[in-house]
């Protein structure tokens, strides 16, 4: 037996398992070797796809299934194959209409389980797909045939994302849909109830652990349902003003090694979560 076993760690990506350079920090990946080594559950919950997550699987190495699709669903890398996933329903095209008329310079992009499209491009778009790898696959947003996990809008001005933002939630289907904002440039529609901390409540039943014996570590807005589910939720210390709100503690930055610093807090009893 292990002093980690029974334990779920489960990470967001960018600005808390990787530093500014997009890069996992040696000592990172060490102490999460050797948490899993002394069999803790790793994982991490993430905005991407699992079909341009390759990059981030590689690098982080889980040992369990992964949250995608800010929650929309649970892949297993090892199978490639979906555990778990929930669509959009029907009803937010008259939602993605607004914003359309009504913002020009909007960027909008749809989310499948397969695939995902560019149906309107802007600046914050190409920065989209610059940082993601995402292919520029392009398909008007009432063309897409596939189940519909999420949209995102995307402007690179403050102030306007804060008018497209202030539309959606006033909307008469608002109501029937979970609306976050996933980066200073990023606004998302998801299915009512999803976010990353339903991810992670089906990976806890996906697994069999004990839901008192799970860690959630983040840093945006978007990581607060994360941080609401886990036993313990953690931001780090470059994490925005809501995030270091809501969680239970505050870790060192993402560039000073933060997953490696959590994982030796657990192992010196820092966190209400006993060791086998």
């Amino acid at each position: 037996m292990g002093k980690f076993d029974g334990i779920l760690i489960c990470t967001d990506l960018d600005g808390t398992l990787y530093r500014n350079d997009k890069t996992i920090s040696e000592e990172n990946k060490e102490a999460i070797e050797y948490f899993k080594r002394e069999g803790g559950y790793f994982t991490f919950i993430t905005g991407r796809m699992p079909y341009y997550s390759h990059d981030a699987y590689n690098a982080a190495k889980p040992n369990v299934p992964f949250g995608c699709i800010n929650g929309g669903g649970v892949y297993d890398g090892e199978r490639k194959e979906y555990v778990w996933t929930r669509e959009l329903p029907s009803g937010f095209l008259g939602m993605v209409e607004c914003v359309d008329k009504a913002f020009p310079d909007v960027g909008i992009h749809v989310c499948t389980f397969e695939k995902t499209y560019f149906s309107k491009d802007n600046k914050a778009m190409e920065i989209f797909r610059q940082r993601t790898g995402l292919p520029n696959l392009v398909c008007p947003y009432r063309e897409v045939k596939e189940p519909i996990a999420k949209i995102l809008f995307g402007i690179d001005d403050e102030q306007e994302l804060g008018y497209v933002m202030k539309t959606l939630r006033e909307h008469p289907d608002a109501k029937n849909y979970d609306l976050v904002r996933s980066e200073n440039w990023l606004f998302e529609i998801l299915p009512k109830g999803v976010n990353k901390g339903l991810a992670l409540s089906k990976l806890v039943e996906h697994l069999g652990v004990d839901p008192k014996r799970t860690v959630g570590i983040g840093d945006y807005n978007n990581d607060i349902g994360l941080f609401k589910s886990a036993a313990v939720g953690i931001a780090v210390s470059n994490a925005c003003e809501e995030a270091l709100e809501a969680a239970d503690f505050v870790t060192v930055s993402n560039e000073e090694h933060a997953i490696a610093q959590v994982i030796y807090d657990i192992e010196n009893n820092k966190y209400p979560i006993s060791l086998t």
